[in-house]
Order: C-alpha cells, then sequence, then structure tokens
C-alpha cells in the first residue's frame, strides 16, 4: 500500500484500517474519481458503493449524449464506472450499487439509510469516505445524511459502526463554485498532493468517464482533500443555506430539504442530529 493511502485511512480513522475494512460511498459514478482518485490503487479491497445509477428520469442528459432511455445511459455510466476502477485496479466484485435514481436520492433516504446500515454490517466496514453536507449536489448531500444515519442507527441497534470520513468535492462560495475544497470551518483537513504517477492513474480514471468529459473538464487539481466528518445539523440547510444547487433543475430547492430529513427520522425512528 501506498504510503499516503496508509496514512490516510489510520489517520482517519483514528487507528490503523486495513484497505479491506474501508468503503467509498458517493452518490454517482464519477464521485469516487474526483474524490479520492489518486488514492484508489493504493488501497487493495476497499468497496466502492454508489447511492445512484447516474441515469436521471428525465431523458434531457440521456438524449444530450446519445441514448434514446434512461436504462440505456444508465448502463453506459456502469462500463465507464468499471472501466475506471480496472485503472485503479478495483475489481468489479468491489463495486455496489442501490440503484436510485439520479437526481432522486433525497425522496428515498430512509430507504438509502437502512441499505448503508445493512451493507457496512456485512462487509464490517470500520471507515466511511463520503460527501460533505455542503450544498453541491442534493444526491451529494443526501448520501452524506444517510452514511451518518446510518452509523447512527447501527449504534442504536447496538452494533459496530463505522468511522465517518470525507472528500472534497465542490461547494458554492461567496464568489461562485469552489472545487476540491471544503467549505470553511470544521475539522482539520488531511492533503495529499498526488506523485506524478497517482495523477496519471487518476487522469485515465476521469478519462474513463466518457460521457462526463464536460462535467469534469474542471477537475484537474494535483491535491486530494480529507477531512474526519464533523457532527452536523442535517435538520438545516448546509453551507449557511448558500446552495450551489438552487440554480440547476436537479430535482431539489433547498426550501424542501428540512421536511424531507425531518419525515426520514420519524421513519427510522432516529434521534434529531448532530450526532457523535
Amino acid at each position: 500500500m501506498g504510503a499516503a493511502a496508509s496514512t490516510l485511512v489510520s489517520s482517519l480513522a483514528g487507528g490503523p484500517v486495513a484497505p479491506a475494512e474501508a468503503a467509498v460511498v458517493v452518490a454517482h459514478p464519477d464521485d469516487e474519481t474526483i474524490g479520492i482518485g489518486g488514492q484508489l490503487r493504493h488501497l487493495p479491497g476497499i468497496a466502492v458503493l454508489h447511492v445512484t445509477d447516474g441515469a436521471p428520469r428525465g431523458l434531457e442528459d440521456a438524449r444530450t449524449y446519445g441514448f434514446d432511455t434512461w436504462q440505456a445511459y444508465a448502463q453506459a455510466r456502469q462500463r465507464e464506472l468499471t472501466a475506471a476502477m480496472e485503472v485503479a485496479g478495483i475489481p468489479a466484485a468491489k463495486l455496489l450499487c442501490l440503484g436510485v435514481p439520479d437526481q432522486q436520492a433525497c425522496r428515498r433516504l430512509a430507504e438509502i439509510v437502512r441499505a448503508l446500515a445493512g451493507q457496512f454490517a456485512a462487509l464490517g466496514t470500520r471507515l466511511v469516505l463520503t460527501h460533505p453536507f455542503e450544498g453541491g449536489h442534493p444526491d451529494h448531500d443526501a448520501t452524506s445524511f444517510a452514511v451518518h444515519a446510518a452509523r447512527r442507527l447501527l449504534q442504536r441497534q447496538g452494533e459496530p459502526a463505522p468511522f465517518v470520513a470525507e472528500m472534497a468535492f465542490y461547494h458554492l462560495g461567496p464568489d461562485g463554485p469552489v472545487l476540491q475544497r471544503f467549505p470553511p470551518g470544521g475539522p482539520p483537513e488531511i492533503v495529499i498532493e498526488l506523485a506524478e504517477a497517482d495523477w496519471e492513474v487518476k487522469r485515465r480514471m476521469l478519462a474513463c468517464h466518457e460521457t462526463q468529459q464536460r462535467t469534469l473538464a474542471p477537475f484537474t487539481d494535483w491535491v486530494e482533500r480529507f477531512r474526519p466528518a464533523p457532527a452536523y445539523d442535517f435538520a438545516r440547510a448546509p453551507n449557511g443555506g448558500r446552495l450551489h444547487y438552487d440554480a440547476y433543475p436537479w430535482g431539489l430547492r433547498g426550501a424542501e430539504w428540512p421536511g424531507l430529513v425531518a419525515a426520514a427520522l420519524g421513519e427510522l425512528e432516529l434521534d434529531p442530529p448532530p450526532w457523535s
């Protein structure tokens, strides 16, 4: 295992953790490449779990990329993901997908929480790397909530619960989108500058996501950032209410978020966040 990757997982978990005891849990195929693509080849045995299939059920995205159906688009994104993970040495058997429609994760929070809790228990997961709660994309925020709530659900059931850490993606800053940085505040970061060989692997992984090249084009930083996840108050909008996704038709307006979280907490019979 690469020294930086070994130090990363141990630091985030507060002690030694084998790659097979860690999982990357992200919203869409390609998020794993943005967040931790430079480290994956050094983490043999790690599981990579996607909440959505990457295919919105409205056909605008599918048709933009030359597909007549969302099913064909979803299949293409899975092929791209498998190819990218092959570059990183992650076998298809370590790829899991909950199959939630892209842009609908926030509508299925309780279902996702239960599924993740079951996966963490079955895999013996001790560390999860996932999205920050930052208002970048509603599926990202839904995934962040679901990971934290799954951890809380396992705690309530008396089961071992994994540590939760975050990878840097994007949020809305005062002057526009901020890429591959965390919002201000929060725990100290672990900053890894990619060696040339690791960047080359990540570049090849990014290129595998052929349908997403326009979206991925700005993600060129040779630095990856990680931090232990803070205890979020998921009942409130993130990032001080400054939400990047409110400017896009991505399935959610920020005003809806608190009600969706409250409904999920009620269905799951969980105490309100923040959780320790």
